[in-house]
């Protein structure tokens, strides 16, 4: 997924549209929200404001994407990596000054073993995991060039800038700054070649992973949530015609955070 700062956007004579997971915290703060300002249908809307956490953020995301509308999120949630902070006063005020960052996400393509193809998108990571208590073997090839013959492994991820800090970090994998047009490639606890630690790509580059003896070692197929059991084979590229604009507060834009990230201890 590609991300580029667009400063200066301006949604204040935007009609809105709230959504908000299904916690009681949320459905509390979306009920009194509704009591302060004009809400539309998310059809007419010209921006959606979600409340959650980041897991209900990238649901909003695949849920309504083909709205084409931005999304502004505040944190209700236990990470809120994505939102904002959550206050109800001030709001359009707030949105009057959001920035915008423009995320493409990647899309995976899974084959599983009874020859069936699954197409999902994925705005933080595509991940292959090991289904049973067996290392996965997968072979890596980038650009149809085969780069690992054999990865011994529990799994490895493909992430986005955006996704970097998520699943990506805690495997030891790059953080990644925004508009540097390159995604990760990070294994999951490997065992062979036992000193390989990962790769940073192009975005523009095609991950295919093919699992060997699959019915022996089967391996499954996520993308952010959306997952495929006994995949055989896995393509995961950049998406060239699908972008989402989420808007973010100037003092606690994603471009700071994700850089602030490679400074915590």
């Amino acid at each position: 997924m590609r991300a580029q700062q667009i400063r200066g956007v301006c949604v204040i004579d935007q009609p809105i549209a709230f959504v908000a997971s299904r916690t009681d915290e949320a459905q509390a703060a979306l009920a009194e929200i509704r009591t302060r300002y004009t809400e539309v249908p998310l059809d007419e809307a010209g921006i959606i404001v979600a409340l959650g956490g980041d897991g209900f953020m990238l649901r909003t995301l695949h849920r309504h994407l083909a709205l084409n509308k931005p999304v502004y999120g505040m944190k209700l949630g236990t990470v809120g990596f994505l939102m904002n902070q959550f206050h109800i006063d001030g709001l359009i005020e707030r949105l009057a000054r959001a920035q915008a960052t423009t995320l493409k996400p990647l899309i995976m393509e899974a084959v599983n073993e009874s020859g069936s193809s699954v197409t999902s998108l994925a705005f933080n990571e595509v991940s292959l995991l090991r289904q049973t208590k067996q290392a996965a073997h997968i072979r890596v090839s980038l650009n149809a060039a085969v780069k690992i013959d054999e990865l011994m492994c529990d799994g490895i991820l493909v992430a986005t800038s955006a996704g970097s800090t998520a699943y990506n970090l805690s495997a030891h994998g790059p953080i990644l700054p925004l508009g540097a047009d390159v995604m990760a490639m990070t294994p999951i606890s490997p065992f062979r070649p036992r000193r390989w630690r990962g790769a940073i790509l192009r975005a523009a580059t095609e991950v295919k992973f093919e699992i060997l003896d699959p019915y022996k070692r089967p391996v499954s197929a996520t993308a952010d949530s959306n997952e495929v059991r006994d995949v055989v084979e896995v393509t995961v590229r950049e998406s060239h015609d699908k972008t989402v604009n989420l808007l973010f507060d100037p003092e606690h834009n994603l471009e700071d955070r994700i850089l602030n990230e490679q400074f915590a201890y």
